[in-house]
């Protein structure tokens, strides 16, 4: 079953990535959100009749949409929750719109948000990333990146100076969002070589800070989206790949499932990487960022490195990419940081990215990554002509 056309985005919004949110409840965050995502929709909180939810709301372990719903005021004849990590966001949508071409709903709101406060421990449920990670040191998403950008090292010759102008452009693009974390604070490729290591070889200026925050979308039947008060940005190409969650059970380590996730959307929307018009990808760590231009076939396997240099990735260049600053230069706000690439790219697409826009970009690449490149989703959105 192909999803190309089947829905479309008419309402976006975000709480821009604060590093503390004092003060509110992840409900807050998502009722807050979810009504700025509704109201930039122009329709009304009875229209909405789907629900898409992330699972980490704070204030219940179980029954999360069920919570959702009655905290917003809805009565979804469609929810769903949505786990898989980063790529929760991206995830959302196509089910959205699967749900609406299948007639559950017809028009859905996805929702995430995070709160930033303490940080609860973890369970020590009994898993392969517990018995053959953990004991062996392997613990936490810094290790485990910093394993992948180890591999590509070893395999393909990249350099920490090469990863370095991924932090440097992510940044000089969010000097143009005032709602970005590091708005007014350009670093340079020294800046990041000087920066404290992390885990060898990442240093601090390559790895994502963690902040509050919430994203949403609400996507609508191809009927409502002609009628939406915003230009409707349509769902064209969707895929999904999941291979693992431990990083010892990972097939490989330099490619990642991005690459099955995006040849599909490829498919689905009958384009090709040069189609492209703007870049909106998951960006936790630099090397993420890398392997993801590899794996959406941008440049060969393994030569990502020197092809960094040759880019420009700003708003006005060659390949735009992540002009908000993505979440190394604007903020992780948990699961919503996934969401905010969504945003982004709707934004983009419908012309109204204000101070950093695309000049007339027609299609969009977004990606998500949840756990350490084992949740993969890419999505190929398509502004409305």
């Amino acid at each position: 079953m192909s999803l190309r056309g089947a829905a479309a985005v008419i309402g976006a919004a975000e709480i821009p990535p604060r590093r503390t949110t004092p003060g509110m409840t992840t409900l807050d965050m998502i009722a807050e959100t979810a009504a700025k995502a509704v109201a930039d929709a122009g329709i009304e909180p009875g229209e909405v009749d789907g629900l898409l939810v992330g699972p980490q709301v704070g204030e219940t372990p179980q029954h999360v949409p069920a919570t959702v719903a009655e905290y917003l005021g809805l009565e979804p004849a469609h929810a769903d929750l949505v786990d898989l990590g980063g790529a929760t966001g991206t995830g959302m949508v196509w089910r959205a719109a699967a749900a609406i071409a299948g007639g559950l709903c017809e028009t859905a709101l996805c929702v995430l948000g995070n709160v930033r406060t303490e940080v609860a421990p973890r369970s020590p449920n009994r898993n392969p990333i517990r018995e053959f990670d953990v004991p062996y040191g392997g613990s936490g998403a810094n290790q485990a990146y910093a394993m992948v950008a180890t591999r590509h090292m070893a395999d393909f010759g990249t350099t920490p100076e090469q990863l370095a102008h991924i932090p440097v452009f992510e940044r000089r693009n969010a000097q143009l969002n005032p709602e970005a974390v590091f708005h007014g604070d350009p670093i340079t490729v020294e800046d990041v070589l000087a920066s404290p290591l992390v885990v060898s070889p990442l240093r601090l200026l390559e790895v994502v800070m963690p902040c509050g925050g919430g994203a949403a979308v609400v996507v609508t039947s191809p009927e409502r989206a002609r009628k939406a008060r915003n230009r409707p940005v349509w769902l064209r190409g969707a895929g999904e790949k999941v291979t693992h969650r431990a990083l010892s059970q990972a097939p490989e380590l330099t490619t990642s499932p991005l690459a099955a996730a995006i040849a599909d959307a490829y498919a689905m929307a009958s384009i090709g990487p040069h189609d492209l018009d703007l870049l909106s990808l998951y960006d936790c760590y630099s090397i993420m960022l890398a392997v993801s231009f590899e794996d959406a076939g941008l440049c060969k396997k393994g030569e990502v490195g020197p092809w960094l240099a040759d880019q420009d990735f700003s708003h006005s260049g060659n390949l735009p990419c992540n002009p908000h600053g993505g979440q190394l230069a604007c903020g992780q706000a948990d699961l919503a940081g996934g969401m905010a690439h969504v945003v982004e790219a709707v934004r983009q697409l419908r012309g109204t990215a204000v101070g950093r826009q695309v000049r007339d970009p027609e299609l969009a690449l977004v990606t998500g990554n949840g756990a350490t490149m084992s949740e993969e989703v890419a999505l190929v959105l398509e502004a409305a002509t």
